[in-house]
């Protein structure tokens, strides 16, 4: 019996691990290229480090919360973080959004004229990795945990998390 769940817990170690399921340990590195995509494209800027809305420089924009919401889908997400939202202050970080790639049915070349520039140029992997970021740790999650406050600092303590529960 002792054998069986010595056994047992290899094996649930192994899953948690990555090693029975290999494309979770993938999950968690583009999980991470998207975090690190967040903080480095200027999404903090207006959204803030937690997407709670609580943007980060005065100057910019302010972006909603995304924490609260829950309808949105990898696909919805890679649009608007592509092409922006045509009328409102979220820009199109995609390089070559509207030139190259068209945008909402839009003819190439025809961008809307009162977009806000966006801070960065992103790849459609790092798109990709950002909206799965967004749907693995902020969509629909609530408040900001302090062990989510942690993680994003990449960090075991930081007194800016204090404030978090």
């Amino acid at each position: 019996m002792r054998s069986q769940l010595d056994l047992f817990a290899a094996v649930l170690l192994a899953a948690n691990l990555g090693f029975a399921n290999p494309g979770w340990a993938q999950n968690e590195t583009r999980i991470k290229l998207g975090m690190e995509t967040w903080k480095t494209a200027g999404c903090t800027d207006c959204h803030g480090p937690f997407a709670d809305g609580d943007k980060q420089r005065e100057e910019s924009p302010s972006g909603p919360s995304l924490r609260e919401r829950t309808h949105h889908t990898v696909e919805t997400l890679k649009t608007v973080i592509g092409c922006g939202r045509p009328g409102s202050d979220m820009p199109a970080f995609e390089d070559g959004a509207y030139t190259t790639r068209q945008c909402y049915g839009r003819d190439l070349g025809n961008a809307p004229g009162n977009m806000y520039p966006a801070p960065a140029r992103l790849t459609t992997d790092q798109i990709d990795a950002l909206a799965n970021y967004l749907l693995a740790r902020v969509i629909g999650r609530g408040p900001i945990t302090k062990a989510e406050c942690l993680a994003f600092y990449d960090e075991a303590q930081n007194p800016l998390c204090d404030g978090f529960n």
